[in-house]
């Protein structure tokens, strides 16, 4: 049961889009790197996980500063996102020219994805914070169960993220094709920074 939890729980966070979901999909349908991509997001939410099943999720809770304050940097980081995803829809052919039609190295996609997971203080909310926070109310190993089953949930929804949006690369070698997919992900990103601000505002972290 607790596993099963967890794993419905994790896939709820996960499924929803965000920084690490846009990279790992653009990296798919751009057919570079997408296993090491995945790899990365997927070992770091079992990390972080990880670390919120243990009771620092709990402990930062007493801390109603620390929480706005990482809220308003999840805010900030959601907006810079969002401003990059509209520069790169802006000017989609010379951005696709300059990685060389959106491929980039393997050093930078898994540093990118590295940092979109730990620069982005919405991941320690959700994986550390809420995840740990109800991980709190199981103990041994349903707690482990509970964990496990939240980290099984990025397993499954990583890689075939990446791998499906593989399959769609021959329909997107147009600039224009880009230019809709980056301003679709900048609206998303912007409207998740627009609710987390409201969130804070209304005290509902």
């Amino acid at each position: 049961m607790a596993l099963l939890e967890g794993l419905a729980l994790g896939s709820a966070l996960i499924i929803a889009i965000g920084p690490q979901n846009a990279f790992v999909l653009r990296q798919g349908l751009a057919g570079r790197h997408v296993f090491a991509v995945a790899t990365v997001c997927c070992l770091s939410d079992v990390l972080l996980i990880a670390i919120g099943a243990a009771g620092v999720g709990t402990a930062i809770r007493a801390y109603p500063q620390i929480l706005e304050t990482v809220a308003w940097l999840g805010c900030l980081f959601l907006l810079g996102f969002a401003l990059r995803s509209f520069y790169r829809a802006y000017r989609a052919q010379e951005v696709m020219d300059a990685a060389g039609g959106v491929h980039g190295a393997l050093g930078t996609a898994v540093a990118t994805a590295l940092m979109l997971t730990f620069l982005n203080p919405h991941v320690y909310l959700d994986t550390v914070l809420v995840l740990g926070g109800i991980a709190s109310r199981f103990a041994g190993w349903d707690r482990a169960l509970f964990a496990l089953g939240a980290m099984l949930a990025s397993a499954l929804w990583f890689y075939p993220l990446g791998f499906g949006a593989q399959k769609l690369r021959r329909f997107l070698a147009r600039a224009n094709t880009w230019r809709v997919i980056d301003g679709a992900i900048g609206l998303v990103m912007l409207a998740l920074a627009i609710s987390l601000a409201r969130s804070v505002l209304t005290g509902d972290l």
